[in-house]
């Protein structure tokens, strides 16, 4: 299958479609920051919290447990199970009073039980971990700015890296819009939807590239049109896969998986339409208006 569509010709329209969604997010998180105190939703890993690991001395199922915590106040926390009959509990930081009050709950309702651990997971390690994240991503993007830019030309590598802090925009004005919560397990999607956009944004680029020495003649409006139908039969059978796979895990996966589920859905679909509505255009952009048009486009082989 052969596609013959004009992406630089309704590259504006990518454009405006994309700052729209972007100023949505950002308006949305600076309400929450305002009104509530953080631009998200953030779980204990960032917070603080209890976790306590539980034994019960007889089956129980995870559901059964979810089911009595949304019964209280906690109905918010995280449940994963460890081991047969062995849960963690990720809770907001609790009183040692609230702390044997949720015991005793789960004792009355699930019957007896064991506590095999319960710590307190400060609000400290929370900053350690949102600076952790943040240092990751800024480290990640300037390795891969500097590394496309050798590779490739300066101009790719910008575009790539300006696709990027787009996906996450948009991933983070989609999870403040909707209140979703963010753990540590977000911070995981975050750094694997990034290096899954890139590859498919470099395929593009390294097509562009090939192209370039083939296509001598032709301007690079065409040269990237080429460059992105010849590539998007690949690009969509690729996303297809990984989005029936999140799919899965979304509807089937538990509930400790959503999150990361949901957080690389949105993202790989926000990936894949950058790497061709997005970083393509950006780069004809760049070389039109700073760059010496159609000759400085032609980078040299490495």
């Amino acid at each position: 299958m052969k596609f013959q569509l004009d992406f630089m010709k309704y590259r504006r329209v990518y454009y405006a479609v994309s700052l729209a969604l972007i100023i949505v997010g950002l308006i949305s998180m600076a309400v929450r920051d305002f009104t509530q105190g953080s631009a998200l939703n953030l779980g204990i890993d960032f917070t603080g919290g209890n976790l306590l690991q539980v034994e019960f001395k007889q089956p129980v199922s995870i559901e059964q447990v979810r089911q009595v915590l949304g019964e209280t106040s906690l109905r918010s926390c995280r449940v994963q199970q460890a081991e047969a009959n062995q849960f963690l509990l990720r809770t907001p930081e609790l009183s040692e009073a609230e702390g044997e009050a949720l015991v005793n709950t789960l004792r009355q309702k699930l019957g007896d039980l064991e506590v095999l651990r319960n710590e307190k997971v400060g609000a400290v390690i929370g900053r350690e971990l949102t600076l952790n994240a943040l240092w990751a991503l800024v480290i990640g993007w300037a390795l891969m700015l500097a590394y496309i830019s050798v590779r490739f030309q300066f101009y790719f590598g910008v575009a790539a890296l300006l696709a990027l802090v787009h996906d996450v925009l948009i991933t983070l004005g989609f999870f403040s819009l909707f209140q979703i919560e963010v753990d540590s397990a977000f911070v995981a999607a975050i750094l694997t939807l990034i290096g899954y956009s890139i590859n498919d944004t470099i395929v593009i680029f390294d097509r562009i590239r090939e192209s370039l020495r083939i296509m001598r003649k032709s301007p690079l409006s065409e040269v990237i049109n080429f460059s992105i139908n010849v590539s998007l039969v690949r690009t969509i059978t690729t996303a297809a896969t990984v989005i029936i796979v999140l799919l899965c895990l979304l509807l089937l996966g538990g509930q400790t998986t959503k999150t990361f589920a949901l957080a690389l859905l949105v993202g790989t679909i926000t990936g894949t339409y950058s790497s061709d509505c997005i970083a393509s255009p950006l780069y004809y952009e760049f070389q039109q208006r700073w760059g010496q048009g159609r000759s400085a486009a032609r980078p040299a082989y490495r």
